[in-house]
């Protein structure tokens, strides 16, 4: 791993056995979630105690041992991340980054359930830009993806997001045999109201009810078939993670392409993830992970901890191998993306 200096600190930055630079992360700040989607968690999940989740201070301190290394952008995830108790005090404390230049981007993704509640004080913390998943506008296919879900809840969550300031991008899995017809409709809808709209092709992560060949939707068709009507350009636009952009001429906004399968984006990745127990994931579709929490709790300093992310780097794998067929519609890791964070 060869040694750059970063930006703050004059630390080395965390630069991987390809020479790809780590500049991302993504933390989840729980494996928990008000809503049961069918293509991330089983209806009856098993979460962590809370005793083995990450305290917010905690939280605060790895994530701050990062933005040390030269990490320009956090994400915070979950599971659903705005149900942690006590959730904004973190968002407050990670504020600071912004405030000293530390730090490009606060942002988090969401389901948007609890955004009538937190989308002001997101906007106060230095949250300016957010991610909410969303696969249907139909209100009846939103319950039944969601098990648990409501379209109305979520609907006023984007117009409290709206008021506060914050700009919107709409996450939205493509499924087979489920909203792969109303993807054009969700375009125009997402588009109409300013929000960017990012397709995502669903991921082989966790055992779930189903077949998930069923479910797979390859976005590279999903394309072709929304070329027969739309003028797609490609655009430089970047957001820091995977999605590769078009503008619709006929619209005149973003859409993203998230493709793990169909064209993966590992030859550029920038991110690495944390889970809320203090294990870093180097690579979403692969199981190698290392232990964070230990290092971190076994000195009041950060030499340990400091030692153990440049370790975890130095072994970031060069993509992951996500495939699915029917000889392979089982899972390529077991632990649900919730567990992960997204």
């Amino acid at each position: 791993m060869s040694a750059e200096i970063n930006n703050s600190g004059g630390q080395p930055a965390l630069i991987d056995p390809f020479g790809r630079h780590v500049s991302y992360l993504r933390v989840s700040v729980t494996d928990r979630c008000d809503f049961r989607c069918v293509y991330c968690m089983s209806e009856n999940m098993t979460f962590l105690p809370k005793k083995n989740v990450l305290s917010l201070e905690e939280l605060d301190r790895m994530c701050s041992a990062f933005v040390a290394k030269g990490v320009r952008k956090l994400r915070i995830t979950g599971g659903e991340p705005l149900v942690r108790r006590g959730i904004m005090s973190l968002f407050h404390a990670l504020g600071r980054h912004l405030k000293s230049g530390d730090l490009d981007e606060l942002t988090l993704t969401t389901n948007g359930s609890q955004l009538p509640k937190y989308a002001d004080e997101l906007y106060a913390a230095g949250v300016r830009r957010i991610n909410v998943s969303l696969d249907t506008i139909d209100p009846d296919k939103f319950h039944d993806i969601t098990r648990w879900g409501s379209l109305e809840k979520v609907m006023a969550g984007l117009e409290a997001a709206e008021k506060a300031g914050l700009e919107i991008k709409i996450n939205a899995v493509a499924l087979q045999g489920f909203n792969d017809h109303e993807i054009p409709s969700m375009i125009e809808w997402a588009h109409g109201k300013g929000y960017d709209l990012t397709l995502i092709e669903t991921m082989p992560l966790g055992e779930i009810e189903g077949d998930r060949t069923d479910q797979y939707l390859p976005l590279s068709q999903v394309r072709k078939d929304l070329e027969k009507n739309w003028s797609l350009t490609e655009i430089p636009h970047k957001t820091g993670g995977p999605a590769r952009y078009v503008k619709v001429e006929e619209t005149g906004g973003r859409l993203g392409f998230i493709t793990p399968l169909t064209h993966n984006f590992c030859e550029s990745c920038n991110r690495v993830r944390i889970t809320c127990t203090g294990t870093l994931y180097m690579c979403l579709g692969q199981d190698d992970a290392a232990d964070l929490l230990a290092p971190m709790r076994a000195s009041e300093g950060d030499e340990l901890l400091s030692q153990a992310i440049d370790e975890a780097i130095g072994r970031k794998p060069k993509g992951h191998d996500f495939i699915i067929d029917r000889d392979n519609s089982g899972p390529a890791v077991t632990r649900h993306m919730s567990v992960t964070g997204g």
